[in-house]
Formats: structure tokens, sequence, C-alpha cells
């Protein structure tokens, strides 16, 4: 933990948390989209918990992905005479589940409406719980890049996780100005 105390500690830091606040306004915004779906009294815990959750999710990251660098190169399937190592793999899943939302929701705004963008589900806790696992989801996804850039500017961890952590809280602040925006710019929405 001594190494956040250094020059390069503190500046590595600065950069860091910068990056992933400019890197995470993609997630802010899908996470956003996928908030305004639910009533509005449910909004505020739904953003507490992506807080918290996304805060885990990116550590959890970080720690795969220094796994990742590891094996970085080792095919663990071979399809069609290409091997695809963990990091391929990962990658391709997360691209496929984004293809996927990204249509649902084009499909829903031009074919649909309003309420048909919640599946019929049962009960209102069952629908909070499905937008809370589909924010985890696309949170995680659109983590990626922010957790690569991390582990190639900073040298140690703890300097990542403090970043992760000071990111996460600042977008947290503003998410709702965000989700505010959004909603009030049908637009800009579907540019998202």
């Amino acid at each position: 933990m001594t190494a956040l105390f250094t020059v390069d500690g503190l500046i590595s830091l600065l950069t860091l948390t910068i990056l992933e606040i400019v890197l995470g306004i993609d997630n802010v915004i899908f996470v956003s989209i996928i908030m305004g779906r639910l009533p509005k009294e449910k909004q505020l815990a739904a953003r507490r918990i992506w807080m918290f959750a996304g805060i885990a999710m990116r550590i959890l990251l970080l720690l795969a992905l220094s796994w990742m660098i590891q094996q970085k190169g080792k095919p663990i399937i071979t399809l069609f005479g290409k091997g695809f190592d963990v990091a391929s793999l990962v990658m391709l899943a997360g691209g496929l589940f984004l293809l996927y939302n990204t249509v649902k929701e084009i499909h829903h705004k031009l074919e649909g409406n309003d309420e048909d963008d919640i599946p019929k589900i049962k009960s209102q806790s069952q629908a909070f719980g499905a937008a809370i696992v589909q924010i985890v989801l696309v949170d995680m996804v659109f983590s990626f890049d922010s957790i690569i850039t991390a582990v190639g500017i900073a040298k140690h961890i703890q300097v990542m996780m403090v970043a992760v952590c000071i990111a996460m809280f600042i977008m947290f602040l503003f998410s709702k100005r965000i989700a505010d925006f959004i909603q009030k710019h049908p637009t800009l929405k579907m540019l998202a």
C-alpha cells in the first residue's frame, strides 16, 4: 500500500481515476437507459447496487485480467484451425452480449412502446432483479476497456483498486443527472 503514497503512485492514481471516469461514461449512459425503465422509487436503489456491484466487479476483473495476461497466447479451444485463449473468448462473449442488447433496444424503440421495454414479469421485485442483472452484465462488459487501461498504466494493483473506487463514486454522484439528460433527449438515447 506504500506504493500509493509515492509521487509515481499519486500520478498513476490521478491519471487512472480520470481515465476510468472518461472510459466509464458509456457505462453510465447504458446503465441509465436500463434504470430509466424502472419505477422512479426504485432507481436510487438500483444506482446504489450498481455502484457497489461495479466496484466489486471491477476489482475482480483487475485480478482476473492479471491472470488472463499470464494465459495470453495459450489457446484453450481451437475452431477451424484458429486457437482462442481466455481473453479472446471473454471479449467475444462480451461483444455478442452488447450486440444482442443494442439490437433489442433499437427494436423496442422502433417497433414497440415503452411498456414493452421490460418483459412481462410476474412481480415488481422480479422486474427489479432482472434490471439489476442486466445492469451488472452491461457494466461488466463496458468495464473491460477501463480495466485493461488500468493494468496497462499502473504498476501496482492497489493503485488500480483505489482509482476504480474513486471513479465509481464520482460516476455514481453524476449518474442521476446523466440519466435525466438521456431520458429527456431520445435521440441521444438511440445514439448511445
